[in-house]
């Protein structure tokens, strides 16, 4: 019997090893057959090549490139491509899946079978050259389907992006050989400030709303005035009081994509003119510390080019809904043509923190909102003792474990601090820019100047840092990084 089951056993597994291979053999061959019959029908019709440019002639995004470029690496056939590249989602358990360049795709519509080749040219040195993608199509069947094709290319692409909420951040590279290169690189914008957990004056925050608000609802009124649908703002005031936090806020607040353009990179005006061509609508385009750039030289672009950057001719070719945001520390060494309404709509200044907008950080940092402690931080503040919301959350942080400890480090910093931190002697607050002209106003006259409240008297960066860095020594246990970021408040 042992014998018989041995023999048995000896007869199947090569039996079931055959089978195995017969089916993964005639699957195998099942391709080969459907490619050799695709190849045979493509070399008896007649086909007709459409090429979509991700760049148009004058150097602008072709928004037509985007709507193909969804659709493709949406559809199924996608998994059958030679070489497909692998992306990490929004989520860590999500995977995208991406055509990679000069590969090619089947797509079937109406019983039709169309071609796409993902097509890219490139420098001898590696950079990229020019993408495309390149439509390929029986010339019997163009006329019965490409329109209809390219209709449904549209709808997918736009239900695709109903579903998809992720905005993107894009930074500049340096200046190309080809003219025609895209300039910018991308990469999710995660950031996760919003209006709500900035620290600032309700009836500020409020009136910044408000004309964000009505700024995405006035195309028609725009159009009819025969003005680019665009609004620029101007965020001023020290390093650590929120500025790049608030751009982040405004992007979420807006649901719009951010490119942050980094003028030192520009290499003339011409360049920065091509920057802003390919942008796209519905945008904010951010440009930080430009009193910098300007004071210290660190980049090449002309005042003139500047200028025509804000407000130029250029601004009415580059889409629709875009609003830019210009951060400074100080208005005071700015030429006034800059400043002027029109370059500048909006100006919001950006201080050192009062108690109003202490208490609201110690609600979003430590979850307290009252303290019998409270009492002596505002009596310090109402001395003229002042902190940027960037220090004074970074201690809270280091010490968010006990709200106690964290609000004694506080009265400690504000205490060493001093009278250091006034401003122009009155110590200007937060409350004080809900008043002010500047806010939602054009800038008067005494501003366009370039004059403002801020004096020498302010303190310096590395001397905040030297501070604030002893103070941790004293109020921590364990001692931590405390390298930040001074423009940024986190949250």
């Amino acid at each position: 019997m042992l014998v018989v089951n041995i023999l048995l056993i000896l007869f199947l597994v090569p039996c079931f090893l055959f089978l195995v291979r017969f089916i993964l053999y005639r699957t195998a061959l099942i391709l080969v057959l459907r490619k050799w019959v695709n190849w045979v029908d493509d070399r008896i019709h007649v086909h007709q090549y459409l090429k979509v440019a991700e760049l148009n002639e004058n150097g602008q995004n072709n928004e037509f490139y985007r709507r193909v470029f969804l659709y493709i690496n949406s559809l199924p056939s996608i998994e059958d491509s030679n070489f497909t590249n692998l992306f990490s989602g929004k989520k860590s358990t999500d995977i995208i899946l991406s055509l990679d360049d000069n590969q090619v795709i089947q797509d079937e519509f109406l019983g039709v079978r169309v071609d796409w080749v993902n097509k890219v040219e490139r420098f001898d040195h590696g950079g990229v050259c020019n993408r495309s993608f390149l439509l390929r199509i029986k010339k019997k069947d163009k006329r019965r389907t490409l329109r209809p094709y390219l209709q449904h290319i549209h709808t997918v692409s736009d239900d695709i992006e109903q579903r998809r909420s992720e905005l993107k951040l894009f930074i500049n590279n340096g200046p190309p050989e080809n003219p025609v290169n895209g300039r910018w690189r991308s990469v999710p914008f995660t950031h996760h400030s919003t209006l709500d957990t900035i620290a600032m004056d309700a009836d500020l925050k409020n009136k910044v709303k408000s004309d964000l608000e009505n700024f995405i609802k006035s195309q028609n009124y725009y159009h009819k005035m025969g003005r680019a649908w665009k609004r620029n703002y101007l965020l001023y005031g020290p390093s650590g009081t929120g500025k790049s936090s608030f751009v982040g806020a405004m992007a979420n607040f807006l649901n719009y994509d951010v490119y942050d353009i980094d003028l030192s990179r520009v290499s003339d005006d011409s360049d920065l003119k091509l920057l802003l061509l390919q942008t796209s609508s519905r945008s904010l385009i951010v440009v930080e510390d430009l009193d910098r750039l300007i004071n210290e030289k660190l980049t090449t672009t002309t005042l003139s080019g500047l200028l025509n950057f804000m407000d130029g001719i250029v601004n009415s070719c580059c889409g629709d809904e875009k609003i830019m945001v210009f951060t400074m520390n100080s208005k005071e060494q700015i030429d006034p043509a800059m400043l002027r309404p029109g370059r500048i709509d909006v100006h919001i200044h950006f201080p050192f923190c009062d108690f109003n907008s202490f208490k609201y950080l110690a609600n979003n940092y430590l979850g307290v909102k009252e303290h019998k402690l409270f009492p002596q931080v505002e009596e310090i503040f109402h001395s003229g003792a002042s902190m940027s919301p960037a220090a004074i959350g970074e201690l809270m942080i280091v010490n968010r474990s006990s709200p106690s400890r964290a609000l004694k480090s506080v009265i400690t910093a504000l205490q060493s601090n001093g009278t250091e931190g006034k401003i122009g002697g009155k110590g200007k607050r937060l409350s004080d820019s809900a008043s002010s002209p500047l806010l939602l106003e054009p800038p008067q006259h005494a501003e366009e100047t370039g004059g403002t409240n801020w004096k020498d008297s302010v303190p310096g960066a590395k001397e905040v840092r030297k501070l604030y860095g002893l103070l941790r020594l004293k109020s921590c246990k364990s001692p931590s990084s405390f390298d930040h970021d001074p423009g940024m408040i986190e949250r």
